[in-house]
């Protein structure tokens, strides 16, 4: 993507939203090679090639096997003994057609090195790794390492000498409303106590809007010094002309420069670890050794450890105790973990791939863009959980034939559990709901794991919605062609696709209480477990209480851009998902729309109102008015207040005032209504207010009205430049909408019909306008972009672009491919444990997550209370009530009331 290449809007809206335009634009000028097609590989191609890099090299010279098919999921069968890079690329290409992608069969070496920013080894050794990592870091080559084996993850970074940090996690800029600023050395700056400021010492603001003092607002950042939650201090304000008030203070971020190591010397510093699992201590620096350990027994055996070779097992310990030598930092090692990497390192799982692969596809993106704070250095990660925890004993009880390849797409994860547990996962039914981002990466998980693809399994998936253009950024399994058709049909044939013994059946209900005659009692008790892939709480409650009421584990998971959270409900042994808290935060007071917005959110959500009063529930309620002739006596009956605004709306929409007393029959008189609108939104009522209250007007204490959150109005004089015209333009296509009369674009006809003032007639049905934020051409974000600028200028409020204004209006959920590839993983290994009914808390993981900042907390589900709702016990049928009751006595800690049970009987 060059500088002056637009970016595509459609496309990467919701990615937008978490890394902004000047990110993407560097991402796009760069060029990355990933070495290793296996199922590690091609989930970090599959996630960067998303992200709109300019160009991606796959590197493999291995073929493909049958275990490279149980992680691998953009390899076939009819792949076998192929070349694994050859056969991903298509597939890889087909993600993202504004991303080269291409492939490269050879061995690497340094010289091909320098025409990339970012190289990415999976599959390497540690000789590889060490002389690729020396020489990108002394020719400033971003490089990165991943690594996979069994249940044990391994990342590295080295981003060279001096890598610039522009925004260390991308959070919105802090902002403050100002009360006043003193004259003084330090100046003194006090906030509004509506909340507190959020600035820490050493943070720099810049100044907008403020009164009197009015040299701060040209002036540069200032660093600052926090005196309290509403107070901070500033440089030498005494020689301004006099004392501050009002205005906002914004932080502004500054780049940092972050020195990294090149990997021959990280190898040996045990600082540079990051610890994800808290309940694990020490696990980092065990694993830390043990991977070393394992490149070097592969060196010398030409193979990976076996399973049942004790021998083997006893020489690759020996191998790290040999690394350990003289090493104090490392003074203890944990033989019982890295005895269970050396047992699973042959294994390939789906689910670990997709969490490193996302994580690794995060420092990409970093180390191309400048954009969150990068990893320093290591990062280690296991799920050695999953493993029964008898595994030893349960080893001893089976043979080497158990793990052992037999030429199944599921050897890759055989050779971790077993083929026993091969057989359980697929004979097993899941109820999937929800096939958008996560749902799809899950979907690809389940098709890889062979969830449901035995005899008697099944996988159902349930999806409201249809495919749009914004959704193919980060929904891998859909492509342009299938813009339109329904998501949880296209996503079933995608993963049939990948593994055609995938039993599926795609839904396309909404779970809400009408759907429950779907979603019956014999439907959740012919099931094994629930996934949630939802994105809003209600509806994560909703089948929380129906996976309560039938006693079924659920799979939970969510994300918020770069952040993401997963959860597991197990019955009687952890806490449901529970009640939603009511958001109150985030409500706007009325009086603060109507008459004192002072932020951009206040203007857009005024606008959205705006919107949906006058062209969807006005027209929904004069079609009820001509279609049923009880409507009026009904609305009547809803009180005084609510009956004047609706009926009154319904009036004025059949016998619009603005339109010469008729409702509009022609273009001309959509642009007057328009342009009467903007007078009265814009001048009119403003001018009533500051009738009612002067910009000089004072309370009864003597202060200023017009202070802290209370902006004076301007009210404004309509010209035809923008964006006044762009208002006219979106209201009167919007108004014509609304009676079926043709709108137009052409500015210059607009401008010559709002001279005119033409006459109408009246009287059939009207179109109501569902509002639709991702449609350029329907003119809903261009009136709510309009109308809350203009309405933001009439309150000196800093006014919002298109982008930025779609996603306030609509509510729009930031979102990034790496965030969802990672949560889905995490979901998958705890399904693993679910599937072996593991019955401790402590083997499941709750976990929450910011990949921007790589920061990473996996702790323990809390544990239900002595009685919860998951603890049910019918009475036997034909009990009589009195035997009910002690039926309820003895199962319960509470007592029936005899008395009150005697009056309902009564």
């Amino acid at each position: 993507m060059s500088e002056h290449e637009e970016i595509d809007e459609g496309f990467y809206s919701r990615q937008l939203y978490v890394l902004g335009r000047e990110a993407m634009q560097r991402m796009g000028e760069a060029n990355i090679l990933i070495a290793g097609m296996r199922g590690l590989g091609v989930e970090v191609a599959h996630n960067v090639i998303l992200s709109g890099v300019k160009s991606v090299t796959v590197q493999d010279e291995g073929q493909v096997l049958w275990e490279h098919l149980s992680s691998q999921f953009f390899l076939r069968e009819a792949d076998l003994g192929q070349n694994r890079a050859e056969c991903s690329l298509p597939r890889l290409a087909s993600l993202n057609p504004r991303v080269q992608v291409s492939a490269h069969t050879g061995p690497l070496h340094e010289d091909m090195l320098m025409q990339y920013q970012v190289v990415v080894l999976t599959d390497s050794t540690l000789e590889e790794q060490k002389r690729l990592g020396n020489h990108c870091h002394s020719h400033g080559i971003r490089f990165i390492v991943v690594d996979t084996r069994g249940l044990c993850g391994q990342l590295f970074c080295d981003f060279g000498e001096e890598f610039i940090v522009l925004d260390r996690d991308g959070e919105t800029p802090m902002t403050a409303m100002i009360n006043y600023i003193t004259k003084g050395n330090p100046g003194l700056v006090s906030c509004l106590d509506e909340e507190n400021h959020g600035f820490q010492d050493g943070h720099k603001v810049s100044f907008s809007e403020v009164r009197g003092m009015a040299e701060l607002n040209t002036m540069g950042p200032q660093e600052i010094k926090v005196i309290s939650g509403h107070s901070f201090s500033i440089g030498d304000t005494s020689g301004f002309t006099e004392t501050g008030h009002g205005g906002v203070a914004t932080e502004v971020k500054q780049p940092s420069t972050i020195t990294f190591k090149p990997l021959e010397e990280a190898l040996m510093d045990p600082e540079l670890l990051v610890m994800t699992d808290y309940g694990k201590k020490a696990r980092h620096q065990t694993l830390h050794l043990a991977f070393q350990g394992l490149h070097m027994f592969v060196q010398k055996e030409h193979r990976l450890p076996k399973r049942f070779y004790f021998c083997g097992l006893c020489n690759f310990i020996l191998s790290i105790h040999e690394q350990i030598g003289g090493k104090a930092f490392f003074s203890t090692l944990d033989e019982d973990v890295v005895l269970l990497l050396a047992r699973t390192a042959r294994g390939d799982l789906a689910p670990l791939n997709a969490f490193m692969g996302g994580v690794a596809a995060q420092e990409v993106l970093k180390a191309c863009s400048g954009k969150f704070k990068p990893l320093i250095q290591w990062l280690y990660f296991d799920a050695l959980e999953c493993l029964p925890k008898d595994v030893d004993n349960k080893d001893e009880q089976l043979s080497d034939s158990t793990f052992s390849p037999d030429g199944s797409r599921y050897d890759g994860q055989i050779a971790v559990f077993g083929s026993k547990f091969q057989e359980r996962l697929g004979k097993l039914k899941y109820f999937l709901v929800g096939a958008g981002a996560i749902g799809c990466e899950l979907l690809k998980n389940f098709a890889l794991m062979g969830l449901g693809a035995g005899e008697g399994g099944h996988i159902t998936v349930t999806d409201m919605d249809s495919i749009e253009r914004s959704n193919l950024n980060r929904q891998f399994l859909f492509r342009s062609k299938d813009i339109g058709k329904m998501k949880s049909s296209v996503a079933a044939e995608a993963v049939r696709e990948m593994n055609p013994s995938v039993n599926i059946t795609a839904h396309q209900n909404r779970l809400d209480p009408e759907s429950e005659r779907v979603y019956d009692r014999s439907f959740f008790r012919g099931l094994d477990g629930v996934v949630a892939a939802l994105d809003n709480v209600e509806a994560r409650v909703h089948l929380d209480k129906l996976c309560v009421l039938h006693q079924r584990p659920m799979l939970e998971g969510g994300t918020l851009g770069t952040k993401g959270h997963t959860l597991v409900v197990v019955p009687h042994l952890t806490e449901s998902y529970g009640q939603p808290k009511a958001d109150t935060e985030g409500a706007i007071p009325l009086c603060t729309l109507k008459n004192f917005p002072h932020r951009i959110e206040h203007t857009l959500q005024w606008a959205r109102d705006q919107f949906e009063g006058w062209f969807k529930h006005v027209p929904e309620n004069v079609n009820l008015f001509l279609r049923d002739p009880g409507f009026v006596e009904r609305t009547l009956g809803r009180g005084e207040a609510e009956a004047l605004e609706v009926l009154g709306g319904v009036f004025g929409a059949l016998r619009d005032g603005g339109a010469q007393g008729h409702r509009p029959t022609c273009w001309e008189d959509c642009v007057h209504w328009a342009r009467c609108r903007w007078e009265s939104l814009f001048s009119h009522e403003l001018r009533q207010l500051l009738h009612c209250f002067p910009a000089d007007q004072l309370t009864t204490s003597g202060l200023p009205f017009w202070s802290g959150t209370k902006r004076c109005p301007r009210p404004l004089t309509f010209d035809q430049k923008e964006p006044h015209m762009q208002y006219i333009v979106a209201a009167a296509n919007l108004y014509a909408h609304i009676y079926g009369i043709a709108g137009t674009r052409d500015r210059a006809a607009i401008r010559v019909t709002l001279r005119d003032t033409p006459g109408l007639t009246w009287c059939s049905l009207i179109v109501c306008s569902l509002y639709e934020q991702d449609d350029d051409s329907n003119f809903h974000m261009d009136y709510i972009t309009a109308a809350s600028n203009l309405r933001a200028e009439n309150y000196d409020i800093t006014t919002a672009d298109r982008l930025q204004s779609k996603r306030i209006a609509g509510r729009i959920i930031p979102a990034i491919a790496t965030t969802t590839a990672a949560v889905a993983g995490l979901m998958c290994l705890e399904l693993y444990k679910l599937v072996q009914g593991h019955r401790e808390v402590s083997s499941y993981r709750a976990s929450f997550l910011n990949l921007a900042v790589d920061y990473f907390v996996l702790s323990y589900p809390s544990s239900p209370a002595s009685f919860t709702v998951s603890q049910r016990s019918p009475p036997p049928d034909h009990l009589s009530i009195s035997q009910t009751v002690h039926h309820c006595d003895d199962k319960s800690p509470f007592r029936v009331s005899r008395r009150r049970l005697a009056r309902r009987v009564s």
